[in-house]
C-alpha cells in the first residue's frame, strides 16, 4: 500500500470533527511530500531539529505539531513557525514558550498534557497540578501562548477497558474545564489516540489523533 492510499483509507473512516496529525518522525522528506500531495497538511514530529529541517524543505502551508517531550532550551528553534505544541507538562515550559513566542511576535497554541497512563515512562501533569497551573496568577499573565486543549497518552496495553478508562478520565477533565475561558485559555481540542488505539479514543471523544505507522509504515530507528 502506498502512503497516499493509506491516508485516503484512514481519512475515509474519520468524521470532519477529527483532525488527523500524520506522525512523520524519522521519515524522509519524500514520504512527507507524498502525504502532502495526497492532501495531508498537518504533520507531527517529536524532535525539534528534525522538524525544523523538514519545515525549511517543505511547502509553507503545512501545520507543524510538536508532539514529543520538549527540553526548554530547544523551544527557540521552533518558535518562529510551530502551529501547536502538544506535550506541555510544566509551568516552566509554558513560560519559555511564552518568552520565545513574544520574541517572534506570535501567540503559540499549546495543549496541556495530563498523565493518564499508569506507566512511569509517560510524562504529564497530575489532574490537580493541571488545574492549579491554569488557575495560577503566573499563567494568567502569559500573553503569547494560548492553551487550546488537553492531550494524553494511554497505557501501552491490550486491556481495552483500561485504555477506555484512561481516555474517559481525560475527556471528563476536558468537559469540566471547557467552560473556563480566559484570554489565554479556551479548550476546543482533545488530542488522544495513536495508530493502535485511535478508534477507541474517538469513541471516547477525541478530536485529534496522532497516526504514524498506519500511514507511513513501520518506523526505522537506525
Amino acid at each position: 500500500m502506498s502512503i497516499s492510499s493509506n491516508l485516503n483509507q484512514l481519512k475515509s473512516t474519520l468524521s470532519e470533527e477529527v483532525t488527523l496529525v500524520a506522525v512523520s518522525k524519522t521519515k524522509p522528506i519524500s514520504d512527507l511530500q507524498e502525504a502532502y500531495d495526497a492532501g495531508q497538511r498537518v504533520f507531527g514530529e517529536n524532535k525539534i531539529q528534525e522538524m525544523t529541517t523538514k519545515w525549511e524543505a517543505l511547502p509553507k502551508d503545512i501545520e507543524w505539531h510538536m508532539i514529543g517531550h520538549i527540553q526548554t532550551n530547544k523551544v527557540k528553534y521552533m518558535a518562529p513557525y510551530v502551529n501547536l505544541i502538544h506535550a506541555v507538562d510544566s509551568l516552566k515550559l509554558l513560560k519559555e514558550i511564552n518568552r520565545q513566542a513574544a520574541k517572534n511576535d506570535r501567540v503559540i497554541n499549546c495543549l496541556l498534557q495530563l498523565k493518564i497512563a499508569e506507566e512511569d515512562s509517560k510524562f504529564g501533569l497530575a489532574k490537580d497540578d493541571l488545574i492549579s497551573l491554569i488557575e495560577s496568577t503566573e499563567f494568567s499573565e502569559f500573553k503569547n501562548i494560548k492553551v487550546v486543549g488537553l492531550m494524553g497518552m494511554a497505557s501501552f496495553t491490550d486491556d481495552q477497558d483500561q485504555v477506555k478508562e484512561e481516555f474517559s478520565k481525560l475527556k471528563s477533565l476536558f468537559d469540566q474545564l471547557k467552560s473556563k475561558i480566559t484570554s489565554n485559555l479556551k479548550l476546543k481540542t482533545l488530542s488522544m489516540g495513536m495508530s493502535g488505539d485511535y478508534p477507541l479514543a474517538i469513541e471516547c471523544g477525541s478530536t485529534m489523533i496522532r497516526v504514524g505507522s498506519a500511514i507511513f509504515g513501520a518506523r526505522n530507528y537506525k
